[in-house]
């Protein structure tokens, strides 16, 4: 399936590692130049490199910490010195930590919020004005089961991927009229590092092994397996494209009907 999107122009946050990097991957090969940002240089230079040996696209390393306004205005600027409009923003910089309410202090919310919550809204406040005022524009958020699911184990980052469910379908509405199309994914267990550190929080809290967390998490979804990386790039692409021209303000479960809500 064409995507019909070669030469347009994207930033993927977090794209170094897991679910971004397979999202920046997948963008590069339909022909569209991505801009990739993450706090660890060394590693984003790698991966951007190895991305654009192996695709259409031209992909870039712009290391940059999504919990900070400056970095976040930095490098929607350099992005834009690269290539010029932001056509696509992919908003998947931020990870939560494991942990029942009384395992979280004060600290770890705030810097949790600054980084998934504030950083997704800080980006995509940065590039939708240009990409109203040019008619077209793509905004995909990579929330969470965590949202519509609540765990008492996972209180923190599924309280904040409530709220960018809801970021969500209403920046939807906002931007839908000028043909600026945001819409999110919902990842189930997935096999990322991300998800082997929160297997790792998870046996720590609990007192249970690694083994009895992972098989625990995979018993949860009735596909029986995580799902790849590649698996939620190629959703997310597909929501980057012209192939998506009339969805706004949807939410994919891509968990192998892992989610419980209606």
């Amino acid at each position: 399936m064409d995507l019909g999107i070669t030469g347009r122009n994207a930033l993927v946050t977090g794209g170094s590692l897991g679910i971004g990097r397979a999202v920046a991957a997948e963008l590069a090969a339909n022909g569209v130049n991505v801009a990739i940002t993450a706090r660890d240089p060394d590693r984003l230079s790698n991966v951007a490199q190895e991305l654009t040996r192996n695709a259409g696209g031209r992909v870039v390393a712009i290391p940059g910490d999504m919990a900070r306004p400056d970095d976040i205005s930095r490098v929607i600027t350099e992005t834009g010195i690269e290539f010029g409009a932001i056509d696509i923003l992919v908003n998947n910089a931020g990870s939560s930590p494991a942990g029942r309410l009384q395992d979280l202090d004060d600290d770890t919310w705030y810097a949790a919020f600054d980084l998934k919550f504030m950083g997704y809204m800080r980006c995509a406040r940065a590039v939708a004005p240009d990409m109203r005022a040019r008619k077209w524009g793509r905004i995909v958020n990579i929330i969470g089961g965590g949202g519509p699911n609540p765990n008492a184990g996972y209180i923190l980052g599924g309280s904040f991927n409530a709220a960018l469910l809801n970021f969500t379908r209403a920046l939807a509405k906002d931007c839908a009229p000028d043909n600026v199309l945001v819409n999110g994914v919902n990842p189930g267990p997935t096999d990322t590092p991300r998800w082997k550190t929160l297997v790792q929080q998870n046996a720590k809290i609990t007192g249970k092994t690694e083994a009895e967390i992972s098989a625990q998490s995979v018993a949860n979804v009735p596909l029986g397996r995580p799902a790849q990386p590649e698996e939620i790039a190629d959703v997310t692409a597909f929501l980057c494209s012209e192939r998506a021209s009339h969805m706004a303000g949807a939410i994919l479960n891509v968990d192998g009907a892992a989610s419980g809500g209606l």
